[in-house]
């Protein structure tokens, strides 16, 4: 019998972090699900890793040629009788209750995504770059919140949507980066809902170093670029605020060292001051803090450049679609 729901996980090199995934999937309260493991070409295979749970859970394995992230999980889809999936990254961990929630509500369900924690497990880096992911003073509360500015997107790290939506859009773009935004707007321009399911959260890990998320959040700088052309309106004001950062700190760091005017620099000692303040209270460890200053930091230099590299390539210079760092997308 064939389950309503198949988990659909493409993988990349991360053989440990699939086994994490597929333990705590192991343990969900609600059993009834497969799940789909697609190994896009990785040199470190994960199949042995997916052995060890074929007695635990309903999981198939596949093996094929890179081709991306949003590629395999429509090659998940494909190779599903579902009549609706679910996609998670392979850096994820979910709560016992993740799928007994959304069995609640996924009857009559187009399309969902839910938000992202951290868990205690985490170190502090991977703490400090969640809060840079989610905070306010970064994001604009964009993110997963019931109070986000523009309407919800679900992201790929924890969506889902039904085979009809699948059939109707035809799944994931061969965009590497904003393949999932990219979707959600189509799939809204479709006439489908979106729903923000806050119960079904998943802790995310996300990179592990300060020099891989940099490559993350440049690549999404471009992306969002890319994501303009294709979609107009999905451009907005709050996206434009790294790329004025890094303006910012071009501008006036040089200017106060150079003419000793360091009150140039203080709008910036503020801003990072409050973040400073606002992660060591809501992590309740000041370290975490001050990591997440500098993940902060990264995140908004990294996304800006991006940013400004996609806006004179495309829109200046009027250039086709491209990204950097592709092949360190899972990275």
């Amino acid at each position: 019998m064939a389950s309503d729901i198949s988990i659909i996980i493409p993988v990349y090199n991360r053989p440990a972090e699939l086994k994490e995934l597929l333990q705590s999937l192991e343990d969900q309260s609600e059993k009834n699900f497969d799940v789909i493991v697609v190994d896009d070409g990785s040199e470190q295979k994960s199949e042995m890793v997916v052995t060890k749970y074929l007695k635990q859970l309903n999981v198939h394995y596949f093996y094929k040629e890179n081709s991306g992230p949003g590629e395999s999980r429509n090659f998940g889809c494909e190779h599903s009788d579902a009549s609706f999936f679910v996609f998670f990254d392979s850096d994820c961990i979910i709560p016992p209750d993740y799928i007994e929630n959304l069995k609640k509500v996924v009857h009559g369900l187009q399309a969902f995504g839910g938000p992202d924690r951290e868990h205690p497990s985490f170190s502090p880096i991977q703490k400090a770059i969640s809060y840079s992911m989610t905070s306010f003073f970064t994001t604009g509360g964009i993110r997963g919140h019931k109070k986000s500015m523009e309407k919800f997107h679900p992201r790929s790290f924890n969506m889902g949507y039904s085979r009809e939506v699948y059939e109707k859009t035809g799944g994931f773009s061969k965009l590497r980066f904003g393949e999932d935004i990219d979707l959600s707007i189509r799939i809204v321009e479709y006439g489908f809902k979106t729903k923000l399911i806050q119960e079904c959260f998943v802790y995310h890990k996300r990179r592990t170093d300060f020099s891989k998320f940099f490559k993350q959040v440049f690549n999404s700088g471009i992306a969002r670029i890319n994501l303009y052309k294709r979609h107009p309106a999905s451009l907005k004001l709050v996206h434009f605020f790294p790329a004025a950062f890094v303006v910012y700190q071009f501008l006036s760091i040089p200017h106060a060292l150079y003419h000793r005017d360091f009150w140039v620099i203080w709008p910036t000692i503020i801003y990072l001051v409050l973040i400073l303040f606002d992660a060591s209270i809501r992590s309740k460890n000041p370290w975490i803090g001050v990591l997440s200053v500098w993940a902060s930091f990264v995140q908004l230099i990294g996304y800006g450049l991006g940013f400004i590299k996609g806006f004179v390539k495309r829109i200046i210079l009027k250039q086709s679609e491209f990204h950097a760092f592709d092949k360190t997308f899972y990275d």
